[in-house]
């Protein structure tokens, strides 16, 4: 296998325009070659929304399997906004990779809900690695960055409720991709 690509974070530039919440990426270092790529494409995703390399951290699980431990940390450390996990898990011989897809699973959601910081799904399930790699960057699109819009997209619609709380507005309609702003200007709109 060819080596992964050195982290990208290094060559990024800081968008102090930026008003997205911090975000971390926790990322399985089995697979590598797999989860390096759906890294790049989350990194991408967060760039291209707003964000900037001094508000994302990446960190590296060695399996997908300690994903959940790493994600936890990061979620309830109160730094960040959101946490998307990455990983690849491919079927095979025996039933192991059910039984590590149905924690991994399990232990991200159970994140979410104890700590009310959206915890993203982006762990590839697949029974071969030409379907990995078809869903890292290939035909069926890089699965990274779709964990990370997911994030950022349930942050933002908890920021909006919460939002809408501090100023006793209950009628807001969330659409994910626009700002803030938009929100509420579209939420008063459709009375």
């Amino acid at each position: 296998m060819p080596p992964a690509p050195s982290n990208p974070t290094s060559d990024l530039a800081p968008n102090p325009a930026s008003n997205l919440a911090p975000s971390a990426i926790v990322v399985s270092h089995y697979n590598q070659t797999i989860t390096s790529v759906m890294r790049d494409g989350a990194i991408g995703a967060y760039l291209d929304r707003g964000g900037s390399k001094s508000t994302l951290a990446i960190l590296e699980a060695p399996g997908a399997y300690e994903l959940v431990s790493i994600a936890r940390a990061a979620a309830s450390s109160g730094l960040y906004g959101s946490v998307v996990c990455l990983g690849c898990v491919i079927k095979g011989e025996t039933s192991h990779d059910q039984h590590i897809s149905n924690a991994v699973a399990n232990g991200l959601a159970q994140i979410t809900v104890a700590t009310g910081v959206p915890v993203s799904f982006g762990v590839l399930t697949t029974n071969t690695n030409e379907q990995a790699l078809a869903r890292a960057g290939g035909a069926k699109g890089n699965k990274g960055a779709e964990a990370m819009n997911a994030a950022l997209d349930a942050a933002d619609a908890i920021a909006m409720l919460v939002k809408a709380k501090a100023t006793n507005t209950p009628g807001v309609r969330f659409t994910p991709g626009l700002t803030p702003n938009d929100k509420l200007t579209s939420a008063k709109e459709s009375n």
